[in-house]
């Protein structure tokens, strides 16, 4: 059973169809990667997935359970769940540490210290310990997007969202995201990524997802889609960014 399973998501804002009818599967352990023109519905995958957007049609299954299913608690569901946006959405009056560490305390009840230690835990994995007492506006882009990850990971998410979270960088600040995300996926973390990164789809992902109209286009593996895309529409796009 996958992890993750879409079917025939449908979402409409007004009369602007953005969703139709859309499948995806991502399995455990797996990084999936999703490109396509803007407007072609990537983050809106990501915002129903985590349940932020009202589904119109379809099913979502998250290890088995229909989480599109009114009766299930929406806040038991994102809590399994990391989401990370193009901004930072940091707190400026808190510390870094405390940023991290503030779902954990407030929403989950996880005593301060454990949650510290677990916070401390994560700013090491995204090279920021040294940071853990620091405001975010004396941070870098990079290092606030990274701090916003760790925060993501500190309740051990069984899947990570990831929107477009280098759209906002600096170019020089892009990488050190990206290899972060590469470290994430060695260690066998679940990823569904929003990007425009080239080389990051290629040289991570396991499956990459070519979205255009509003369903999947294309796909499969990085080395088919990306270097022998079979669609017209997926062809006109790569040969645009090239």
């Amino acid at each position: 059973m996958s992890l993750l399973a879409v079917r025939g998501l449908r979402k409409a804002f007004g009369d602007h169809v953005v969703l139709r009818s859309l499948d995806l599967d991502v399995e455990r352990g797996e990084c999936v990667v999703l490109i396509g023109p803007s407007g072609c519905g990537k983050s809106t995958v990501l915002r129903c997935v985590n349940l932020l957007e009202r589904v119109d049609d379809g099913v979502i299954t998250l290890d088995g359970l229909d989480i599109t299913d009114p009766r299930v608690d929406a806040d038991a569901v994102r809590a399994r769940m990391g989401i990370v946006f193009q901004s930072y959405n940091l707190f400026p009056h808190l510390t870094v540490l405390d940023n991290v560490i503030l779902a954990p305390v407030r929403v989950h009840r996880v005593p301060r210290e454990v949650a510290r230690e677990r916070g401390l835990e994560m700013l090491r994995r995204v090279g920021l310990e040294e940071k853990a007492g620091a405001r975010p506006d004396s941070l870098s882009g990079g290092q606030q997007q990274r701090v916003a990850i760790a925060r993501s990971m500190v309740n051990d998410p069984e899947l990570l969202l990831l929107d477009e979270v280098t759209s906002a960088l600096d170019p020089e600040l892009v990488g050190d995201v990206l290899d972060l995300l590469a470290s994430l996926r060695r260690d066998g973390v679940t990823m569904i990524v929003a990007t425009h990164e080239m080389g990051f789809a290629r040289d991570v992902a396991d499956t990459v997802v070519f979205l255009d109209g509003g369903g999947v286009v294309e796909t499969g593996p990085p080395a088919h889609v990306l270097e022998h895309p079979r669609h017209e529409r997926t062809q006109r796009f790569l040969a645009r960014l090239r």
